[in-house]
């Protein structure tokens, strides 16, 4: 099945369900992929790029909790984090910190990277292979550890 056949899917038992806050989430995902698919070239959006929308989604929800958090809203913040973790059920399994770090050595030794005047290579490369299965700011995290 493809990914919006099962956001339909999935919203159709939000609805019977009488989940509003997945319900939200879904909705929020089904506009995004289509503004994608319209605003393309009249073609349908790829796999990869699905994943990017989705992961700009769980990306956007929890940054707004972190926010609202920060500001002592917790009745805004839980909402969020739930449609973030609505949304993420969509996305391909998340990597550990520990293959990720193998990753990342792994491509440090492929481009014979030596200090952080190469960590946009290495950033580059580690986010093509990773997509979609692990967070930027970790991936960067790790690379910056390694590269100092």
């Amino acid at each position: 099945m493809s990914l919006q056949e099962d956001i339909m899917t999935a919203m159709k038992s939000a609805m019977k369900g009488k989940d509003q806050v997945a319900l939200a989430a879904l909705r929020a995902v089904k506009s995004e992929l289509l503004l994608a698919q319209t605003s393309g070239s009249g073609e349908g959006i790829t796999e990869d790029e699905e994943i990017k929308i989705l992961s700009k989604l769980v990306k956007q929800r929890k940054d707004s909790a972190t926010i609202f958090a920060e500001q002592n809203r917790n009745d805004l913040a839980e909402p969020e984090l739930a449609q973030a973790e609505i949304i993420s059920q969509f996305l391909p399994a998340q990597l550990s910190e520990e293959d990720i770090e193998k990753v990342v050595i792994d491509t440090i030794k492929q481009t014979g990277a030596e200090g952080m005047k190469d960590m946009g290579r290495v950033m580059g490369m580690v986010n093509k292979q990773l997509a979609g299965q692990a967070d930027g700011k970790t991936i960067s995290t790790i690379v910056k550890a390694k590269l100092s």
